[in-house]
């Protein structure tokens, strides 16, 4: 059923595009063959050695298949649009018949669109400057800037090259404190062990901190916590640490994902991860997925950072990913009281590569005091 969802854009296409081409019948089978495959990435990846979740094939091979399905989903709606318009001009007398000139348009519009925005996706985001206003927060964290981090998903296509590109344009920020909010990769340990060797160059004045995504479930959870501690990346699941300026203090807690209990593994705890926090601290919470933010709120929690949503890939998009999020898909939101900041993402799942209007960031966080 999965893959039969994928493959709708791919039906219309050839049904109303391909097929009203004026080429023989034999090339259009040939396209339509061709139109069908691009939409059966996550199918044809099934049978690599990684799986859908982390296809060990060729970069290069991963790019032009998010390449074509982007040219195959933008190229549907074009042509829902192209039929509506044909329609309408139909109920008012005024018949429009789409000239070859205009579907060869259509198609290569559709491919420039895609090609934009595979390239959006895969490259090392540009920086996001967001300032967030804390009741109470103290005077010597006026100015504190953290780095959030999230949804790597270091894999075949986001590389040892790629992350340690990542690195250091993050390390030029000189951030007081890097927080990465999972999904920081995809694949065994075994596979990814050399792409995620560079995220050892992390490193702040106040420590890099990280929490676990759900994608971090389905490959060996404990062994990537383990191994991505080495790399300096210090676990806080339904924990905290307090960060210090004098007498100043500033509690960062973490969670792990809410599917950890499905995979048997440590479910989510805020009480735990609370408990014995300094009193009238300001809290900011690590929890990958937003969709709890209203319960966090009830809980003392100042500001939550997540990521998950990829800030919906694409404008007009983010309403199939609201509902399943509790209606947080991208940016600021004020939740009770509390802050809540819905990161885009570094990078994203490359089962889905492309990037319209919701580009990837890198995220420096600036704290000031909410008088």
């Amino acid at each position: 059923m999965f893959h039969l969802i994928f493959s709708i854009p791919s039906w219309y296409v050839i049904a109303r595009f391909v097929f009203p081409l004026a080429m023989p019948l034999v090339l259009k089978l040939i396209l339509s063959l061709v139109v069908l495959l691009a939409s059966q990435y996550l199918l044809i990846s099934r049978f690599t050695p990684g799986g859908i979740f982390s296809p060990e094939m060729p970069r290069a091979v991963t790019i032009l298949f998010n390449w074509a399905f982007g040219t195959v989903l933008i190229l549907a709606f074009t042509q829902i649009v192209m039929d509506v318009a044909a329609v309408t001009s139909l109920l008012l007398r005024h018949p429009w018949e789409m000239s070859s000139g205009v579907r060869c348009a259509a198609a290569l519009f559709a491919m420039i669109v895609a090609g934009i925005g595979v390239q959006q996706a895969i490259r090392v985001p540009p920086v996001k400057e967001v300032t967030i206003a804390i009741k109470d927060l103290p005077r010597e964290f006026e100015g504190y800037q953290l780095l959030q981090l999230t949804d790597l998903h270091i894999t075949k296509l986001f590389n040892a090259s790629w992350t340690a590109a990542m690195v250091k344009k993050a390390m030029a920020l000189e951030a007081d404190l890097i927080l990465v909010t999972g999904d920081v990769i995809d694949g065994r340990l075994e596979n990814r062990r050399n792409d995620v060797a560079p995220l050892r160059g992390l490193h702040a004045p106040d420590g890099v901190f990280a929490i676990t995504g759900n994608h971090e479930y389905f490959f060996e959870q404990q062994r990537w916590t383990e191994h991505l501690a080495t790399l300096g990346l210090r676990p806080l699941l339904n924990s905290h640490t307090v960060i210090q300026r004098g007498a100043a203090k500033l509690v960062i807690a973490g969670l792990p994902d809410i599917s950890a209990s499905r995979r048997q593994a440590m479910a989510p705890d805020l009480e735990q991860a609370l408990e014995g926090i300094p009193d009238n601290a300001p809290v900011v919470l690590m929890d990958h997925q937003p969709r709890n933010a209203r319960q966090n709120a009830t809980q003392k929690v100042d500001l939550q950072l997540s990521g998950h949503t990829h800030g919906g890939l694409i404008v007009g998009f983010d309403r199939l990913f609201a509902k399943p999020n509790a209606g947080f898909v991208s940016g600021l939101y004020d939740v009770d009281g509390m802050q809540l900041y819905v990161n885009n993402g570094t990078a994203l799942w490359p089962g889905m590569a492309i990037r319209l209007g919701r580009p990837a960031e890198l995220t420096r966080i600036t704290l000031r005091r909410k008088e």
